[in-house]
Protein backbone atom coordinates (compact mmCIF):
# COMPACT_ATOMS: atom_id res chain seq x y z
CA UNK A 1 0.00 0.00 0.00
CA UNK A 2 1.50 3.30 -1.13
CA UNK A 3 1.28 6.06 1.46
CA UNK A 4 0.20 9.57 0.45
CA UNK A 5 3.57 10.84 1.61
CA UNK A 6 5.41 8.63 -0.87
CA UNK A 7 3.20 9.78 -3.75
CA UNK A 8 3.69 13.44 -2.89
CA UNK A 9 6.27 15.37 -4.91
CA UNK A 10 8.65 18.04 -3.68
CA UNK A 11 6.73 20.92 -5.26
CA UNK A 12 3.54 19.94 -3.45
CA UNK A 13 5.39 19.69 -0.16
CA UNK A 14 6.98 23.14 -0.55
CA UNK A 15 3.69 24.77 -1.49
CA UNK A 16 1.64 23.11 1.22
CA UNK A 17 3.60 24.41 4.22
CA UNK A 18 3.11 21.50 6.59
CA UNK A 19 3.62 22.55 10.20
CA UNK A 20 3.01 19.21 11.92
CA UNK A 21 2.93 15.49 11.21
CA UNK A 22 1.12 12.33 12.28
CA UNK A 23 2.84 8.95 12.53
CA UNK A 24 1.10 5.58 12.87
CA UNK A 25 2.98 2.65 14.40
CA UNK A 26 1.72 -0.92 14.14
CA UNK A 27 2.96 -4.50 14.23
CA UNK A 28 2.96 -7.74 12.24
CA UNK A 29 1.78 -10.64 14.41
CA UNK A 30 -0.84 -13.31 14.85
CA UNK A 31 -4.36 -12.07 15.60
CA UNK A 32 -6.15 -15.39 15.77
CA UNK A 33 -7.53 -17.15 12.73
CA UNK A 34 -10.17 -14.47 12.13
CA UNK A 35 -8.05 -11.30 11.75
CA UNK A 36 -5.05 -10.40 9.54
CA UNK A 37 -1.47 -10.19 10.81
CA UNK A 38 -1.43 -6.45 10.14
CA UNK A 39 -4.45 -5.58 12.28
CA UNK A 40 -2.50 -3.22 14.55
CA UNK A 41 -0.99 -1.45 11.56
CA UNK A 42 -4.30 -1.19 9.69
CA UNK A 43 -6.16 0.38 12.61
CA UNK A 44 -3.40 2.83 13.56
CA UNK A 45 -2.96 3.94 9.95
CA UNK A 46 -6.71 4.37 9.53
CA UNK A 47 -6.92 6.63 12.58
CA UNK A 48 -3.93 8.65 11.35
CA UNK A 49 -5.57 9.13 7.93
CA UNK A 50 -8.89 10.08 9.50
CA UNK A 51 -7.16 12.70 11.63
CA UNK A 52 -4.96 14.15 8.89
CA UNK A 53 -7.96 14.59 6.58
CA UNK A 54 -9.25 17.35 8.88
CA UNK A 55 -6.12 19.52 8.57
CA UNK A 56 -4.37 21.03 5.56
CA UNK A 57 -1.05 21.35 7.40
CA UNK A 58 -0.90 17.90 9.03
CA UNK A 59 1.50 15.64 7.13
CA UNK A 60 0.59 11.95 7.07
CA UNK A 61 3.86 10.06 7.40
CA UNK A 62 4.49 6.50 6.16
CA UNK A 63 3.34 4.00 8.75
CA UNK A 64 5.88 1.96 10.69
CA UNK A 65 4.40 -1.53 10.14
CA UNK A 66 6.62 -3.61 12.45
CA UNK A 67 6.93 -3.28 16.22
CA UNK A 68 8.17 -5.11 19.29
CA UNK A 69 6.20 -8.36 19.20
CA UNK A 70 8.47 -10.86 20.96
CA UNK A 71 5.83 -11.60 23.58
CA UNK A 72 3.45 -12.75 20.82
CA UNK A 73 5.98 -15.01 19.12
CA UNK A 74 4.42 -18.16 20.65
CA UNK A 75 2.13 -18.11 17.61
CA UNK A 76 3.39 -17.96 14.02
CA UNK A 77 4.31 -15.64 12.60
CA UNK A 78 5.46 -12.62 14.61
CA UNK A 79 7.82 -10.27 12.79
CA UNK A 80 9.48 -8.29 15.58
CA UNK A 81 12.12 -5.69 16.20
CA UNK A 82 13.61 -5.00 19.60
CA UNK A 83 12.59 -2.16 21.87
CA UNK A 84 16.04 -0.64 21.36
CA UNK A 85 15.67 -0.80 17.57
CA UNK A 86 12.25 0.83 17.64
CA UNK A 87 13.62 3.58 19.87
CA UNK A 88 16.42 4.17 17.37
CA UNK A 89 13.98 4.30 14.45
CA UNK A 90 11.78 6.79 16.28
CA UNK A 91 14.73 8.99 17.17
CA UNK A 92 15.80 9.06 13.52
CA UNK A 93 12.27 10.04 12.47
CA UNK A 94 12.18 12.81 15.08
CA UNK A 95 15.58 14.07 13.90
CA UNK A 96 14.46 14.06 10.26
CA UNK A 97 11.29 16.02 10.95
CA UNK A 98 13.09 18.49 13.19
CA UNK A 99 15.74 19.08 10.54
CA UNK A 100 13.03 20.04 8.03
CA UNK A 101 11.33 22.36 10.51
CA UNK A 102 8.34 20.13 11.29
CA UNK A 103 8.42 20.37 15.06
CA UNK A 104 5.01 19.05 16.09
CA UNK A 105 4.26 15.32 15.94
CA UNK A 106 1.24 13.23 16.82
CA UNK A 107 1.92 9.50 17.20
CA UNK A 108 -0.93 6.97 16.96
CA UNK A 109 0.16 3.60 18.29
CA UNK A 110 -1.64 0.36 17.48
CA UNK A 111 0.29 -2.19 19.52
CA UNK A 112 0.93 -2.71 23.23
CA UNK A 113 4.53 -3.90 22.77
CA UNK A 114 5.51 -0.55 21.25
CA UNK A 115 4.55 1.52 24.28
CA UNK A 116 7.81 1.23 26.28
CA UNK A 117 9.90 2.24 23.25
CA UNK A 118 7.61 5.16 22.43
CA UNK A 119 7.64 6.43 26.01
CA UNK A 120 11.42 6.21 26.34
CA UNK A 121 12.22 7.64 22.90
CA UNK A 122 9.83 10.58 23.14
CA UNK A 123 10.90 11.57 26.66
CA UNK A 124 14.58 11.36 25.83
CA UNK A 125 14.27 13.29 22.57
CA UNK A 126 12.09 16.01 24.05
CA UNK A 127 14.48 16.47 26.96
CA UNK A 128 17.29 17.15 24.52
CA UNK A 129 15.09 19.02 22.00
CA UNK A 130 12.43 20.91 23.99
CA UNK A 131 11.29 22.83 20.91
CA UNK A 132 10.12 19.59 19.28
CA UNK A 133 6.59 18.80 20.51
CA UNK A 134 5.24 15.24 20.67
CA UNK A 135 1.83 13.86 21.63
CA UNK A 136 0.91 10.18 21.67
CA UNK A 137 -2.26 8.11 21.62
CA UNK A 138 -0.62 5.09 23.26
CA UNK A 139 -3.46 2.58 23.44
CA UNK A 140 -6.52 3.44 21.32
CA UNK A 141 -8.29 0.26 22.52
CA UNK A 142 -8.18 1.39 26.14
CA UNK A 143 -9.07 4.99 25.28
CA UNK A 144 -12.12 3.97 23.23
CA UNK A 145 -13.34 1.74 26.06
CA UNK A 146 -13.06 4.67 28.49
CA UNK A 147 -14.84 7.14 26.20
CA UNK A 148 -17.80 4.94 25.27
CA UNK A 149 -20.67 4.01 27.61
CA UNK A 150 -19.83 1.05 29.81
CA UNK A 151 -22.61 -1.05 28.29
CA UNK A 152 -21.13 -0.75 24.77
CA UNK A 153 -19.17 -3.98 25.15
CA UNK A 154 -20.37 -7.36 26.41
CA UNK A 155 -17.08 -9.04 27.25
CA UNK A 156 -14.06 -7.87 29.28
CA UNK A 157 -14.85 -4.21 28.59
CA UNK A 158 -14.15 -4.79 24.90
CA UNK A 159 -10.46 -5.33 25.60
CA UNK A 160 -8.20 -8.16 24.52
CA UNK A 161 -5.82 -9.04 21.72
CA UNK A 162 -8.08 -9.60 18.69
CA UNK A 163 -10.99 -9.48 21.13
CA UNK A 164 -14.35 -7.72 20.99
CA UNK A 165 -13.06 -4.17 20.52
CA UNK A 166 -10.28 -4.85 18.04
CA UNK A 167 -12.44 -7.18 15.97
CA UNK A 168 -15.23 -4.59 15.96
CA UNK A 169 -12.83 -1.97 14.61
CA UNK A 170 -11.74 -4.30 11.83
CA UNK A 171 -15.36 -5.14 10.99
CA UNK A 172 -15.92 -1.42 10.47
CA UNK A 173 -12.62 -0.50 8.77
CA UNK A 174 -11.82 -3.61 6.71
CA UNK A 175 -14.66 -6.15 6.95
CA UNK A 176 -13.29 -8.04 3.96
CA UNK A 177 -10.27 -9.00 6.09
CA UNK A 178 -12.35 -10.56 8.89
CA UNK A 179 -13.24 -14.27 8.81
CA UNK A 180 -15.82 -14.39 11.56
CA UNK A 181 -16.30 -18.16 11.23
CA UNK A 182 -12.95 -18.67 13.00
CA UNK A 183 -13.48 -16.15 15.81
CA UNK A 184 -12.80 -17.55 19.27
CA UNK A 185 -10.96 -16.35 22.36
CA UNK A 186 -10.51 -16.66 26.09
CA UNK A 187 -10.50 -14.21 29.00
CA UNK A 188 -7.31 -14.91 30.98
CA UNK A 189 -7.30 -15.04 34.75
CA UNK A 190 -4.73 -12.31 35.35
CA UNK A 191 -3.98 -10.74 38.75
CA UNK A 192 -5.45 -7.33 39.49
CA UNK A 193 -3.28 -4.28 40.22
CA UNK A 194 -0.03 -6.20 39.72
CA UNK A 195 1.35 -6.53 36.18
CA UNK A 196 2.22 -10.16 35.45
CA UNK A 197 4.68 -10.40 32.56
CA UNK A 198 3.34 -13.12 30.30
CA UNK A 199 4.23 -14.70 27.01
CA UNK A 200 1.12 -15.20 24.96
CA UNK A 201 0.90 -19.00 25.04
CA UNK A 202 0.58 -18.83 28.84
CA UNK A 203 -2.72 -16.95 28.76
CA UNK A 204 -4.50 -18.20 25.64
CA UNK A 205 -4.51 -21.34 23.51
CA UNK A 206 -6.01 -19.44 20.57
CA UNK A 207 -3.70 -16.45 20.20
CA UNK A 208 -6.72 -14.32 21.16
CA UNK A 209 -7.83 -12.77 24.45
CA UNK A 210 -11.30 -11.41 25.05
CA UNK A 211 -14.33 -12.55 23.08
CA UNK A 212 -14.28 -11.62 19.38
CA UNK A 213 -17.66 -13.30 18.89
CA UNK A 214 -19.27 -10.31 20.61
CA UNK A 215 -17.85 -7.90 18.01
CA UNK A 216 -20.07 -5.94 15.61
CA UNK A 217 -19.50 -3.39 12.88
CA UNK A 218 -21.71 -0.95 14.81
CA UNK A 219 -19.42 -1.10 17.85
CA UNK A 220 -16.45 -0.52 15.56
CA UNK A 221 -18.11 2.56 14.09
CA UNK A 222 -18.71 3.95 17.57
CA UNK A 223 -15.06 3.36 18.49
CA UNK A 224 -13.87 4.95 15.27
CA UNK A 225 -16.06 8.01 15.69
CA UNK A 226 -15.17 8.69 19.32
CA UNK A 227 -11.44 8.27 18.66
CA UNK A 228 -11.44 10.45 15.56
CA UNK A 229 -13.37 13.15 17.43
CA UNK A 230 -10.88 12.98 20.29
CA UNK A 231 -7.84 13.24 18.01
CA UNK A 232 -9.20 16.07 15.86
CA UNK A 233 -10.32 18.12 18.86
CA UNK A 234 -6.99 17.51 20.55
CA UNK A 235 -4.99 18.78 17.57
CA UNK A 236 -7.22 21.84 17.23
CA UNK A 237 -6.79 22.68 20.91
CA UNK A 238 -3.03 22.17 20.73
CA UNK A 239 -2.82 24.39 17.64
CA UNK A 240 -4.62 27.16 19.50
CA UNK A 241 -1.94 26.99 22.21
CA UNK A 242 1.00 26.48 19.80
CA UNK A 243 1.39 22.99 21.25
CA UNK A 244 2.20 24.34 24.70
CA UNK A 245 0.50 23.01 27.84
CA UNK A 246 -1.57 25.89 29.18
Amino acid sequence: MINDFLEMNGHYFKQHKFSKAVLAIGSAEYHGDHLPYGTDTIVAEHLAKQTSSHFDDLLLLPTIPIGMSQHYSSFPIAISISTETLMRVLNEVFYSLNKHNIKKLLIINGHDGNIPAIQAATKEYRTNNPGFKIAVLEAWWETAAKLLPKDTFQSWGGLGHAGEGETSMMLYIKPEFVNFDFAKGVIPNLPENIQYTWVFREITPYGVTGDPRKATEQKGEKMNDVLTKLLVEFVKEMDENDWEIK
